[in-house]
């Protein structure tokens, strides 16, 4: 709740005193579950809420306390399940009764009336009317009522198919456990978009920080994997919230247009976008896309287009959907927005295995509602390619709002003060000699320092932890650097002998975070072998590469015993990639990390699988280059998922290269062969 906008109203106190026969006092939990349910629709529906947080909290507290002395009267409506239940073991999937399917992008007013023009053609002469709203950069969601009372919540999944995240979706702001009406029908389908607010997101990481974590990306990859988590406390406490914008499957509704459906929604208790506006003509359309652009940036959450929808259910339904995309609906993306700033200085971030990556520090500029001052400049070829200097001006973009990147510099502003940069001869963590290794592909520039390089190590260890690998909650950046700059870590099996005595000699480590770490610690050791290959730092060996190696050689031993001939068989590996991992585990410090690990209790065996068969069962990918959309790892679980493998380097049997911005060295090799290389966007269109 947000502070009062009008003097609270006085909860009504004799209903505390009604009780059933049994001492139940049941007029006063019904009083509650009133009062609650009426001030949420009022701060998240109504956008007025009349009493302030704490007033909130204390009827919230006081019906939680009756329901815990009284459990048989716990209902699955009840406002005190919101606050999250016991956690689920997995996800059930669930099927979509009618199929959540994508919408295809414009990007300007000429491929907005190409759409009119389509849509005109496939009604006639009939008067259209579209709906405009504002596009929340969220997670899509399906929330099926049964008789008024919330029975599933999915996730969109692959359109037919989506995850079952009920437990989740209680704990979401603004999603109703019952329909506000008397007469609900026997089923209702709403479908929105759950999100997170910019504020929200900002706490969320001033609170990670504090304990010693790493930020999270952005608010959309954090709403989305919260919504993935088991337990719903913790997605309870990531304060999501819902905005609908459409109805699934209903029965016993009569609705007759999109703007029917909305009101329905609002009606039964939704939030619902209050931008959301009607015209008759694409140019009205289109001179409100072109003005909305500039006041995205005010909103309290992020949007990344406006979707334009023809109003009329019956037009939509004659105008029908390919098995990709509805037809009777777009999506207007915003374009990038751009700002200039100079180039104070390149700095050079030492990677996991001795990689300098050049990155730019930048006077503050503005973009997409965030300060940007710091760029990746990716590699050496970059530099060399767009001739970026120390004290150019250059023009800064966000690519899908999200990631910072150079698009090139402005030569004409040059004073001729401007200085080329030259990559470091020594390490700047360890002191080692860097090395510049050159292909007709790439140009790198290593560190040898190799395990001496606390640089190296602290990169190996925020690897290891990461949730897609070994998940150790509280061992982020800042913990990451003060376990190797103390000297408690100097290899990740160090990890596994930490104490409660070691962390608290660490500044701003408390008892709490140290036994949160330890537990984390744990909880770790059962990951299984495909995740810990992954988390070991292994040259060529990623998120989903350690998967399937585990999948060829279900234990370490199995994997100890294969030749470098066995490792080049494995699907997706060959020559090079064998002998990383060959020589890694016969190396004396590999033969010695797989004892300790074994001496502590990591799981080392890996469950087999039944080989995933889907739409790209047999295909081959490579992911390269900065993606907006996807994280790395997203992405290559999702082609695994639909029966695809994944590898880090480009071949002859590679099907498809999926490339985003300064893809390189591997989009070069994917030309040269002649292999098919896809945008995100054409990916997208692939697999749906």
């Amino acid at each position: 709740m947000a502070k009062s906008k009008t003097p609270a109203k006085p909860a009504k106190t004799s209903a505390s005193s009604v009780q059933s026969s049994d001492g139940v006092p049941t007029a006063r939990i019904e009083e509650l579950r009133r009062l609650i349910n009426h001030h949420n629709y009022l701060y998240y529906v109504q956008d007025a809420p009349e009493i302030s947080d704490k007033e909130f909290d204390g009827l919230l507290k006081e019906l939680v306390e009756i329901e815990e002395a009284h459990p048989e009267v716990i209902t699955a409506d009840s406002p005190t399940q919101r606050v999250g239940g016991e956690p689920i073991g997995a996800f059930q999937q669930v099927t979509h009764r009618v199929p959540m399917l994508s919408i295809d992008n414009t990007y300007n007013a000429a491929e907005l009336r190409e759409f009119d023009k389509r849509i005109r053609k496939a009604v006639g002469n009939e008067k259209i009317r579209y709906v405009v709203e504002p596009k929340i950069d969220g997670v899509a969601v399906s929330l099926t009522y049964v008789n008024g009372v919330l029975a599933v919540g999915a996730t969109r999944g692959r359109g037919n198919v989506g995850d079952d995240i009920t437990h989740n979706m209680k704990t979401v702001g603004g999603v109703p456990l019952r329909l506000r009406t008397d007469r609900p029908p026997a089923l209702f389908e709403a479908r929105g978009e759950v999100y997170m607010t910019k504020a929200d997101f900002v706490r969320l990481n001033e609170e990670a920080k504090a304990k010693g974590g790493k930020a999270y990306e952005n608010p959309r990859n954090t709403a989305s994997g919260s919504l993935k988590l088991l337990d719903p406390k913790l997605c309870a406490a990531r304060r999501l919230r819902l905005l609908s914008y459409g109805l699934g499957a209903v029965e016993g509704l009569d609705v007759q247009t999109h703007s029917e459906a909305l009101d329905c929604l609002k009606k039964f208790g939704f939030p619902v976008h209050a931008e959301i506006k009607a015209f008759d003509h694409m140019d009205e359309v289109i001179q409100y896309c072109e003005a909305f652009g500039a006041k995205r940036f005010s909103l309290p959450y992020d949007i990344d287009g406006l979707v334009i929808k023809v109003d009329d259910l019956g037009q939509q339904q004659r105008i029908g959907k390919t098995s990709k995309h509805v037809s009777w609906a777009t999506a207007y993306k915003f374009e990038a927005e751009q700002g200039i700033a100079k180039i104070l200085a390149i700095v050079v971030h030492v990677g996991k295995y001795g990689e300098q990556t050049p990155v730019a520090t930048l006077a503050p500029v503005r973009l997409a509602g965030t300060t940007v001052q710091h760029v990746s400049l990716h590699n050496a070829a970059q530099i060399e390619q767009k001739d970026i200097r120390i004290g150019d001006s250059a023009v800064v973009v966000k690519r899908g709002e999200i990631i910072p990147y150079i698009e090139h510099i402005l030569p004409e502003a040059r004073t001729g003060k401007e200085t080329p940069f030259e990559f470091p001869t020594k390490c700047s963590s360890c002191g080692s000699p860097v090395i510049r290794e050159a292909t007709a592909l790439s140009i790198k520039y290593i560190c040898t320092g190799g395990a001496i390089c606390p640089a190296q190590l602290q990169g190996r260890l925020e690897g290891f932890a990461k949730r897609e690998r070994m998940d150790i909650e509280g061992l982020g950046e800042v913990m990451a650097e003060a376990l190797v700059k103390s000297g408690l870590v100097r290899t990740v099996a160090d990890v596994y002998r930490l104490t409660k005595e070691d962390l608290l000699t660490l500044e701003r480590v408390g008892d709490l975070s140290a036994q949160n770490l330890l537990d984390g610690i744990q909880k770790s050791k059962t990951r299984g072998l495909g995740r810990l290959l992954a988390a070991l730092s292994i040259y060529g060996v990623s998120e989903s590469m350690g998967p399937l190696l585990a999948q060829a050689f279900p234990s370490i031993d199995l994997l100890l015993a294969a030749s470098q001939e066995d490792l080049a068989k494995v699907k997706g590996f060959g020559p090079k990639r064998a002998e990383s991992i060959y020589n890694y585990f016969h190396s004396p410090s590999g033969e010695k990390l797989v004892a300790e690990l074994r001496a502590a209790g990591v799981k080392l065996t890996e469950d087999v699988k039944a080989p995933t068969v889907g739409i790209l069962t047999g295909k081959t990918f490579v992911v390269t280059g900065t993606l907006v959309k996807y994280k790395r790892n997203e992405i290559e679980a999702l082609i695994v998922e639909l029966g695809g493998k994944t590898t880090g380097s480009v071949s002859k049997n590679t099907d498809y290269v999926v490339v985003g911005e300064d893809a390189g060295s591997k989009a070069d090799k994917a030309r040269q062969l002649g292999i098919k290389m896809l945008s995100e966007e054409e990916f997208e269109k692939m697999v749906k």
